[in-house]
């Protein structure tokens, strides 16, 4: 059922349909991150209402617990989780890159040694045991095997880098065995033209169902990751799907779109929410602030999510400094919300062929930083 419809172009950015077993969702698109089978703090239910489609599952985390083999027997992560959507899980690159501390040692043609983040437990992850957790999870869509790589490297570490994920990409194709999961390749090349170019055209050859662009905001600048989605996305092929893993900031979305990207995920909405952060059209708003204890209004007025209809700032203020978990929750619904609605306007832009007008609007209204404290 799997299938990638392009609609229409507004110069680079796309507008499109990605047709999965779990139905149509229309790009561009958020996807919301459920790390250990939950995005966190929120049911799936709530997921739901505020609008999301495909959301995220980490190979990694569920293979420590509960392990593949109990979802497996439960009849999947759909089932497992009660999330009646599309689902998509990482390869656990991502964790290659966080956990392993000697490269050069720890990284080796076969896999990756690494110690458990739980309990110190030795580890070895390869393209194929990756696969195979992911076939028994039963997501959607599965992520070949990579390496995350490091920013800044040298030359000659990205290029063997990069040659040795393209092996492994190939040694994860051979390895699915789940007919109803698709998989995407993913185009690594560090900071290199030469280097993206090439991981680009060679993952094409391999073939996969979409393309996501990794290594990407670990650590570089603006400037430099959007050249790095720049040298990748060109060589991508029209007709498959577009992702760029890892980019969660509204002007990183907006940036991504108006070069060609597809799908986006980030812990960030959920993760700045647990810390009294909400995103409004504005720019960051820090909750702990003193100078919302007696500001009855929503977050943001124009937001439809069930936070802003229903709460204060003041509420949620107290509720933050208090510890209660409940204000958590409010501003994770209310900061996935936000993002999805920023694409939901970036889509109606595309088809109206108004899509650079709307991004610099949002970009002139938006300032990154946090606010200063008066606290």
């Amino acid at each position: 059922m799997f299938k990638y419809e392009l609609l229409k172009n507004d110069d680079k950015a796309r507008l499109g349909l990605l047709h999965t077993n779990y139905g149509t969702c229309e790009t561009p698109m958020f996807m919301p991150v459920g790390t250990q089978a939950t995005v966190k703090t929120l049911s799936p239910e709530e997921v739901k209402e505020v609008g999301a489609g495909v959301i995220l599952a980490n190979t990694y985390h569920l293979w420590l617990r509960p392990g593949e083999d109990i979802v497996d027997k439960a009849g999947g992560l759909h089932k497992f989780m009660n999330y009646n959507g599309p689902i998509l899980t990482d390869c656990g690159g991502f964790q290659v890159f966080s956990l392993v501390k000697n490269k050069k040692k720890d990284i080796v043609e076969a896999g990756v040694h690494f110690k458990s983040h739980l309990d110190g437990q030795s580890l070895f992850l390869t393209p194929e045991k990756s696969i195979e957790i992911q076939n028994k999870l039963d997501s959607d869509i599965a992520m070949a095997f990579d390496e995350c790589i490091p920013y800044p490297s040298t030359y000659d570490y990205v290029k063997s880098s990069t040659e040795r994920t393209l092996r492994w990409m190939r040694r994860s194709k051979a390895a699915h065995k789940n007919e109803r999961q698709v998989m995407f390749g993913i185009v690594q090349g560090g900071e290199y033209t030469d280097l993206r170019e090439y991981s680009a055209k060679e993952t094409v050859k391999i073939g996969f169902d979409g393309y996501a662009i990794g290594g990407t905001s670990v650590g570089e600048g603006k400037t430099t990751m959007y050249k790095m989605i720049d040298d990748a996305i060109r060589y991508l092929p029209e007709d498959k799907p577009r992702y760029l893993m890892g980019v969660g900031d509204p002007i990183d979305l907006l940036e991504g779109i108006s070069r060609g990207v597809d799908m986006f995920d980030c812990v960030l909405p959920t993760r700045i929410a647990r810390h009294g952060n909400a995103f409004t059209e504005s720019g960051k708003m820090n909750l702990r602030n003193n100078k919302y204890k007696e500001d009855f209004t929503p977050i943001e007025d124009k937001c439809d999510c069930y936070a802003c209809r229903n709460y204060t700032r003041a509420y949620i203020r107290h509720l933050i400094i208090a510890n209660e978990t409940f204000g958590a929750r409010l501003l994770s619904i209310h900061n996935i919300r936000f993002l999805i609605r920023l694409v939901e306007g970036a889509r109606v832009a595309i088809k109206n062929g108004t899509f650079e007008q709307y991004k610099q609007d949002y970009i002139n209204k938006y300032k990154g930083d946090y606010e200063k404290s008066n606290d």
